[in-house]
C-alpha cells in the first residue's frame, strides 16, 4: 500500500519516489553496518507526530515557551524509561545525536586544556574519545590507550598511561571493538587516580538492556548513549548519571543538563524525544530480552562461519553485535574494494581501519558489520552461515584487486573497481541469493 506516502506524494512526488527506492534498498539487501538497525512503525509513527511543531527549550515544568504541558509529559515519560531501562537516578534525553551527549561531558566535567583519555580511534575507539581531528583531542589534552596483538584492550597500558597522565576524564566503550568492555577494570583504574569515568555504550546499549552484556552502572560515573542501534530507536542520545556518579558528584546530573541546554543546543527535538520514549518502552518488554539474545548468538554464528571460511577476524571473534574483518591476508588497503563489491551484491557494511593498520585511513583494511538489523528480520544461526558463506566467497573473489601504492592512482582505481562490479558474475549470482533470502523475511510487510 502506498498511502503511508499519500501527502508526500501529493506534495513533492520526487521526495516520495525517492523514499520508496530508499525502502526498497532496505527490504531486499542485508544491512550489516552495526550502527544501522530497523526502528518500529511506532516508532515511525512518533517521530512524524505533529510534536515537531512545537519549541520547548529547558525541561520539564522549566521551559522557556508556553504551551508545553503535553511535551512535558511525554519527555518526563521517557527519561523514567531510560533510568528503568539501565538502572539509573539520571537521564537526559534531549542530545540530538551521540557526539554532543559526548560534547556535553566534556563541558559538564571538564575544564579546557583538561586531560582526557579514551580508546584510539585506530584500535575500535570513537571520535569523541580524544581523537585529534575532533573538539575532543583539539580542546584536551588526549591521551590514547590500545589494543594488544590479540585484539582485547590493553588494560596494563591503560592503567600505565592512566597514572602517569592523571586524566580528568576516561571513557571506556568503542565503535569497533568486538568484546566486551571492561568496566570493572577501568573503574579501579579511575578510582586510582581520581578520574570522572564515563562509559559511551551507543553500540552495546540494546545488549545492556536485554541482559547479555555486562552492566555499566555500578562501575562508571556517566553513562551515553545514542537510541538507534541494538535500541533499535530513532537517531537520538541520552547522558545519563549513575548512583556512584551522583556519590562523585552530587552536582553532576545539574552540570549535564546545563551543558546540554543552553552550553550546547537549543530546543529540544520533541517528535525524537516520543520516538525515545516509545522505544524504551519496547526494550523494556520481556521478549526484547530475546531480541538481545538472538543478536549475540547470530553474531558468533557468523564470525564462526567467516573464520571457517578462512577470512581472519579482529580478536579471532565476538562477544556482542559486531566483528571487524582483517583484510590484510588478502593484501593491504582491501576494505573499500570488498565494501563496494558487497554493495553490490545487496550486502551493506562499512570500510574500517584495523589495529596497525598498513594503509592509509581512507583506504583501511578492514570491513566491520553486524547482525542487529539482520536480527530485527527475524533471521537465526542457519541464515548467519549462508551469509557468511557469501562474504567469504565476495572477499575471495576480490582478492587480485589491490591497492595502488601511488596516491594518485588510488582513486582512479576504486573508481574503475566500481564501475566494473556490475559486471562481475559472482557478484550477481550472490545478489540474486541475497534477494531471495530477503523475500523470506520481509521487513515492513505493512507499507506494501
Amino acid at each position: 500500500m502506498d498511502d503511508w506516502l499519500e501527502h508526500l506524494q501529493k506534495a513533492d512526488s520526487a521526495v516520495a519516489e525517492l523514499v520508496r527506492k530508499e525502502l526498497d534498498r532496505q527490504e531486499y539487501g542485508l544491512e550489516m553496518i552495526p550502527s544501522e538497525n530497523y526502528a518500529s512503525l511506532a516508532v515511525l509513527e512518533a517521530m512524524g507526530t505533529i510534536l515537531t511543531n512545537k519549541y520547548s527549550e529547558g525541561y520539564p515544568g522549566r521551559r522557556y515557551y508556553a504551551g508545553n504541558k503535553f511535551i512535558d509529559q511525554v519527555e518526563n515519560l521517557a527519561i523514567e524509561r531510560a533510568k528503568k531501562a539501565f538502572g539509573v537516578p539520571y537521564a537526559n534525553v534531549q542530545p540530538y545525536s551521540g557526539t554532543p551527549a559526548n560534547q556535553a561531558v566534556y563541558m559538564a566535567v571538564c575544564n579546557l586544556g583538561d586531560v582526557v583519555m579514551g580508546q584510539g580511534l585506530l584500535d575500535g575507539g570513537h571520535l569523541t574519545h580524544g581523537w585529534g581531528t575532533s573538539f575532543s583531542g583539539i580542546n584536551y589534552k588526549s591521551v590514547q590507550y590500545h589494543v594488544k596483538a590479540d585484539g582485547y584492550i590493553d588494560l596494563e597500558e591503560a592503567r600505565k598511561l592512566a597514572k602517569e597522565n592523571r586524566p580528568r576524564l576516561m571513557w571506556v566503550g568503542a565503535s569497533a571493538y568486538s568484546r566486551e568492555y571492561p568496566f570493572e577494570e577501568f573503574s579501579k583504574i579511575a578510582e586510582e587516580v581520581g578520574a570522572c569515568l564515563a562509559a559511551d555504550v551507543a553500540h552495546v546499549a540494546g545488549l545492556i538492556v536485554g541482559g547479555v552484556h555486562k552492566d555499566p552502572a555500578p562501575y562508571v560515573h556517566i553513562i551515553t548513549t545514542t537510541t538507534h542501534k541494538t535500541l533499535r530507536g530513532p537517531r537520538g542520545a541520552m547522558v545519563m548519571v549513575t548512583k556512584r556518579g551522583l556519590e562523585h558528584d552530587p552536582d553532576l546530573g545539574a552540570k549535564i543538563d546545563k551543558a546540554v541546554f543552553p552550553g550546547l543546543q537549543g530546543g529540544p527535538h520533541d517528535q525524537t524525544t516520543a520516538a525515545i520514549a516509545v522505544a524504551l518502552g519496547e526494550a523494556l518488554k520481556p521478549e526484547f530480552k530475546g531480541y538481545a539474545r538472538q543478536v549475540v548468538q547470530n553474531a558468533k554464528a557468523l564470525a564462526q562461519r567467516l573464520v571457517g571460511n578462512g577470512v581472519k577476524i579482529v580478536s579471532n571473534g565476538t562477544d556482542n553485535h559486531l566483528m571487524l574483518l582483517d583484510l590484510t591476508p588478502f593484501g593491504k588497503g582491501k576494505g573499500v574494494f570488498v565494501q563496494d563489491a558487497l554493495e553490490g551484491a545487496a550486502i551493506t557494511v562499512n570500510k574500517n581501519t584495523i589495529p596497525a593498520d598498513p594503509a592509509p585511513p581512507f583506504y583501511p583494511s578492514g570491513v566491520r558489520l553486524g547482525t542487529p538489523a539482520l536480527t530485527t528480520r527475524g533471521m537465526k544461526e542457519p541464515e548467519m552461515g549462508l551469509i557468511a558463506d557469501w562474504i567469504a566467497d565476495i572477499v575471495k573473489d576480490s582478492k587480485d584487486i589491490m591497492l595502488p601504492e601511488d596516491k594518485l592512482e588510488r582513486r582512479s582505481a576504486v573508481k574503475a573497481f566500481r564501475s566494473s562490479v556490475g559486471k562481475n558474475p559472482k557478484v550477481a549470482e550472490v545478489k540474486g541469493q541475497v534477494t531471495d533470502l530477503c523475500k523470506r523475511f520481509p521487513l515492513y510487510p505493512e507499507l506494501r
